[in-house]
């Protein structure tokens, strides 16, 4: 059996701009095996789970993680890592996409993967959302939440 820390360094290359296999990277998971994105608070199983590595890959196709440090405790491991790329395509959001800006991104994040008999069964992403926004030109708005607060309390 392959140890959980080779398991998931290769479902780093395989998620990388330059490979993007995503039939590879599901076939790393359990069948009831889930990708987390924390810092937004969805959640991705069975087919999703190739739909968002193919969705980065489309905002920034040249994605790549650079691995800082794996650790691997029984199965559990643990990788701090940087998103790194390209805004070439597209953003998702939920207010709609943002158009390509060519910025790149150097975005610190943490992930933890629980491994099942040799297969993924949570993927936790943890990254700094606020910090990949700002690098694609997305600041934030702080003086209309300070007015927006400042309304309700007055109106309260």
């Amino acid at each position: 059996m392959e140890s959980n820390e080779k398991i998931i360094r290769e479902a780093y290359r395989l998620a990388e701009g330059n490979v993007l296999d995503g039939d590879g990277f599901l076939s790393l998971f359990t069948e009831d095996g889930s990708f987390n994105d924390m810092s937004t608070s969805q959640s991705f199983r069975g087919e999703q789970i190739p739909q968002v590595i193919a969705g980065l890959a489309r905002s920034f196709p040249d994605v790549h993680r650079e691995l800082l440090e794996v650790h691997a405790f029984g199965d559990v491991v643990a990788v701090e890592l940087r998103i790194q790329g390209t805004h070439l395509g597209g953003f998702p959001t939920p207010a709609g996409e943002i158009p390509p800006t060519g910025n790149r991104i150097d975005v610190p994040a943490a992930d933890l993967w629980y491994l099942r008999d040799g297969k993924v069964e949570r993927f936790n992403c943890y990254n700094s959302m606020s910090v990949w926004l700002d690098q694609i030109g997305v600041h934030p708005d702080f003086k209309s939440a300070v007015e927006a607060a400042e309304t309700a309390a007055t109106t309260a």
